[in-house]
Formats: C-alpha cells, structure tokens, sequence
C-alpha cells in the first residue's frame, strides 16, 4: 500500500531442486523492486528472510547484479559492464551444482 508503481520483467534461466535461477529486466528502479516482485508471486530470493525466502542456504539474498547495459549519455553507444559472482554465492553454486555451463556472456544488452 503506498508504493509506487514499478516494473521487473523475468525469465527462468534455469531450474534447480529448491531454487530457481531467474533474469530480471527493470524498468524502474524502486528500492528493493526485484525483492518485492519475486515475493509477491511466490517465490522470494534465497537468502532473503525480509521478504520470507529462506536464509538456509546463503546468508544474505541471493542477488546479484551480473550485468549492467546501458547508452553512453554523450555517443549513444551501448556499455555493457559484467561482474563476476561475489564468493559466497559462487561457493553457493558450486556447493549445490548449480549455473554449470553458464556463463553471462550468454545474456544480450537490451
């Protein structure tokens, strides 16, 4: 109640037993937008107890932004920065098989 309008578009990357890794697009930028949106359909990040995810297997929300695109305000070109996983998420991924194959090179700037 109170909030302002916000929106966060998803795709699954890939499925996991108990987790899921999903790619979100925002189209604004509201403070904890993509928390808010994945709870609200179900499905709060790991990690995340604020918004009723599970903190069993990491002790933070798993959130990470892996990729950022956007256009230079001078050239209009487009700048894709990348970082890499923090390490308590990549322990998490390898700990629990998960993101085997994938990389983020495999996502698009839009």
């Amino acid at each position: 109640a109170g909030g302002r309008p916000a929106v966060t578009h998803w795709e699954v990357i890939a499925r996991y037993p108990g987790v899921t890794h999903v790619r979100c697009r925002l189209e604004t930028g509201r403070t904890h937008q993509i928390r808010v949106h994945m709870a609200h359909i179900g499905h709060p990040l790991a990690g995340d107890s604020l918004y009723g995810g599970s903190d069993k297997m990491i002790a933070r929300h798993a959130l990470h932004c892996g990729i950022i695109c956007f256009a230079h305000p001078l050239t209009a070109k487009i700048v894709r920065v990348e970082s890499a996983l923090p390490a308590d998420m990549t322990a998490l991924a390898e700990a629990e098989n998960l993101l085997q194959g994938w990389t983020l090179t495999q996502l698009p700037c839009e």
